[in-house]
């Protein structure tokens, strides 16, 4: 399985091979803030399966309320976040699952940070709710 993603402009664009490892949802202050919705949706793919094939990025490096840092990275013309590289899970890339732009996209399995959740926003009950991150417990989570 091959999948593209690409910005809003189209200037930027990642080739992602294989399966995500997880679809997990955030509904965290510094997600809705990135992406002026009430979530944001991250597809995690193992870092050798994620491959640059247009344009060129830019970077924001922030801290996270998990205590590790987030480097995002954005198309310097319409300022789309693609994708992201949280060092909490340093062996994994996070894609934006709209950019795919793929309806068939597989459902996240996770919805974190829920304590931040708008009321109002109901979510399947197939999507697991975490306060904040759920806690790992193996390498590779």
């Amino acid at each position: 399985m091959e999948r593209h993603a690409s910005c809003h402009c189209g200037q930027l664009a990642l080739r992602c091979t294989g399966e995500p490892s997880k679809v997990s949802l955030c509904h965290c202050f510094d997600c809705q803030r990135r992406t002026g919705s009430l979530f944001s949706v991250a597809a995690f793919f193992p870092r050798a399966a994620v491959a640059p094939i247009a344009g060129a990025a830019r970077s924001f490096h922030r801290p996270s309320a998990s205590g590790f840092g987030v480097s995002f990275h954005f198309c310097p013309e319409c300022g789309s976040s693609l994708w992201w590289e949280p060092e909490r899970l340093p062996h994994l890339i996070g894609v934006a699952a709209g950019a795919f732009a793929d309806p068939g996209f597989p459902m996240p399995e996770q919805a974190v940070w829920a304590e931040e959740r708008h009321r109002w926003l109901e979510l399947p009950s197939e999507i697991a709710a975490h306060a904040r991150n759920p806690v790992r417990t193996a390498p590779g989570e």
